[in-house]
Order: structure tokens, then C-alpha cells, then sequence
């Protein structure tokens, strides 16, 4: 399901769509290919199965959140135009889980662990 929002299309996964945060930083170079493969090996048992899994760029400004919807790959790409994403400072390989309000707050730049503004919005009315 996707929502507009403010002009922009939200994911909105469903209440049983299990959501990783895949650790570390990942090259925003790779494409649905290259991801999966990454959350593979990541999660085996979880690939294939609708879960989501959300990867972050080096420089905190890019996410692609990628999901099997059935039929294929589906890839959400946001770029921040200021501020960064939120994310664990651990470097090493792996992931956690998030909930569905953690994932919001991730996508709209808020600290998701401490929900406070990174940089709130300059066009927001």
C-alpha cells in the first residue's frame, strides 16, 4: 500500500511485514541485485518472505529500502535534500529490527530512537 502525503509517496507496509535495519553502511550504488543479495546473507530464512530491509548510504543522506512483493523485487530510494539519517554506529554486518512508526520517523529524518527533528522541514505548512 502507498500513501500521498505532503506530494510524496509513503510506503505503508502492513502490521505483520517484518522491517531490518541492515547495520553499517552500504554502497547506494547497488541496485536491487546487489541488495538482495546483501540481505541474503544477511537474513536466509527472511528474503524472500516480504520483510523489508532498509540500507544506508555512507554519507547518512541516501536509504533504499528493498522488499519482495510476490511478483519481484520492489527498491524505495530517498535522498535528504539537509540533515541525515539516523542510524546505528556500529560498523560491523547485520541487522535489526525496526517497527513500522521507527521506519516512519527514519523516513522523515527523525531520530527514531529519540524522536526529535534532525532538521525540521522549511517548507512544511
Amino acid at each position: 500500500d502507498t500513501k500521498d502525503i505532503r506530494g510524496a509517496i509513503m510506503l505503508n507496509p502492513g502490521s505483520d511485514t517484518k522491517i531490518y535495519l541492515c547495520i553499517g553502511h552500504t554502497d547506494m550504488r547497488k541496485g536491487a541485485n546487489g541488495l538482495s543479495l546483501l540481505a541474503e546473507s544477511i537474513l536466509a530464512n527472511q528474503f524472500c518472505s516480504g520483510a523489508m530491509f532498509v540500507f544506508r548510504g555512507k554519507s547518512a543522506d541516501k536509504i533504499k529500502i528493498l522488499w519482495w512483493d510476490g511478483q519481484g523485487f520492489c527498491l524505495f530510494y530517498k535522498c535528504l535534500d539537509s540533515g541525515k539519517f539516523t542510524w546505528l554506529k556500529n560498523d560491523t554486518k547485520g541487522s535489526i529490527g525496526i517497527t513500522r512508526g521507527q521506519l516512519s520517523m527514519l523516513m522523515e529524518g527523525i531520530d527514531w530512537r529519540n524522536p526529535k527533528w534532525s532538521k525540521a522541514p522549511e517548507y512544511a505548512g
